[in-house]
């Protein structure tokens, strides 16, 4: 008889039911887990024996109790039971970090290094993760994998640039690194590493626009908590779209695209951040109409993203710390001058997480896969 469900996938259900509790809920008690599960005692007791005796869990001291009589004792997940690996590529540097099983950063690291589309410079970045992962006294059974953060349109199954014009690499596929490193490697677009990262830290979001604001200019769909690349990895690149036929030319060939206008290369060109937004916020002249350009441009970007889809939008990159509520307010006061609508003024939302997104979301594609399974890697 088909469809039955054996012995073996309750005992595998349980297990991954009393981990994902322990694990949402931090520091529990079996007397929680009965309680909030309905299983039998039991069969909480047999699993918390298998997930510590397998190192996945530990005894974290007592649980307080209003009962009289001993007090009960609290589990907790091993954080760093399996670690993962992020790694952003530059175009002058490489960007790495670790982050444990809530995605919490363990270690970081910046390398400069400049890119080349060739066999010396992978092996090369290999040899930093691997000096990286070595210094971190990582094992290799810790080690769930390593997500690359590309500048660039991936594959579907993450193995392949189909296009890179950033850093002239289209076609390089993750064979060129996996073959140096003793894990599971993939691709990943970068504005997507970011977007996994806003969905990880922003529970609330359900569905949203990220648009990430740094040199380059990018974005990422998500829908029903899920990063949506599209059929041929190019949803929500509207960095592309032509505003202006005769415009300033984007790297893509084309002229007058959303990336000449509202990245922080257009804003800046190769300044830094920190003096322009201090002269802004000063009142210089010069300064604060460069700014409200920029932002009437950007306005005109999020109006017509919303006609298309009508859901949130999330400003990231490295644009967002600079980013207050005067500046939330003029860019809704731009879209209403478009909008033949009555625009509210709820779906504007600025990144919770505008630093070190990108490589944390590499790394999280590798988390989010274990704690869907937690027996897949073991």
């Amino acid at each position: 008889m088909t469809g039955r469900i054996t012995p073996g996938q309750i005992k595998r259900t349980n297990r991954q039911l009393i981990y994902d509790y322990i694990y949402k809920s931090e520091r529990v008690s079996q007397q929680d887990i009965a309680y909030a599960l309905r299983l039998s005692r039991p069969t909480i007791a047999a699993n918390l024996t298998d997930l510590e005796t397998d190192g996945m869990i530990y005894r974290n001291g007592q649980q307080d109790s209003d009962l009289i009589g001993r007090k009960a004792v609290a589990y907790s997940v091993v954080p760093d039971y399996r670690v993962a690996i992020g790694v952003e590529l530059m175009r002058r540097e490489t960007k790495i970090i670790a982050v444990d099983l809530y995605g919490k950063k363990i270690e970081r690291a910046v390398i400069q290094s400049e890119y080349t589309n060739d066999e010396s410079y992978y092996k090369k970045t290999c040899e930093h993760i691997l000096k990286f992962i070595e210094d971190l006294d990582i094992r290799q059974e810790q080690l769930l994998g390593v997500g690359f953060a590309m500048q660039g349109l991936i594959s579907q199954d993450g193995t392949t640039l189909l296009y890179g014009a950033i850093l002239n690499n289209t076609g390089v596929t993750i064979e060129a690194f996996q073959k140096y490193l003793p894990c599971p490697c993939l691709f990943i677009h970068d504005p997507e590493a970011a977007a996994l990262t806003e969905l990880w830290y922003s529970p609330e979001l359900e569905n949203a626009i990220y648009i990430s604001i740094s040199k380059h200019l990018g974005g990422a769909m998500i829908l029903d908590r899920n990063v949506r690349p599209g059929k041929y990895g190019h949803s929500a690149t509207f960095e592309h779209i032509q505003a202006n036929p005769r415009g300033a030319l984007c790297y893509c060939g084309k002229r007058g695209c959303m990336e000449t206008l509202c990245s922080m290369n257009a804003l800046l060109g190769q300044d830094p951040p920190e003096p322009f937004f201090e002269a802004v916020r000063n009142g210089s002249a010069a300064e604060a109409r460069k700014w409200k350009t920029f932002l009437s441009n950007l306005a005109r970007m999020i109006y017509s993203m919303r006609l298309v889809c009508d859901v949130d939008i999330v400003l990231g990159g490295h644009l967002a710390p600079f980013i207050n509520e005067e500046d939330i307010r003029v860019l809704y006061q731009e879209i209403r001058k478009c909008s033949p609508f009555e625009e509210p003024d709820d779906f504007l939302r600025v990144s919770k997480m505008p630093s070190h997104s990108i490589t944390i979301g590499a790394a999280l594609v590798y988390i989010r896969s274990f704690l869907d399974d937690i027996d897949t890697a073991n």
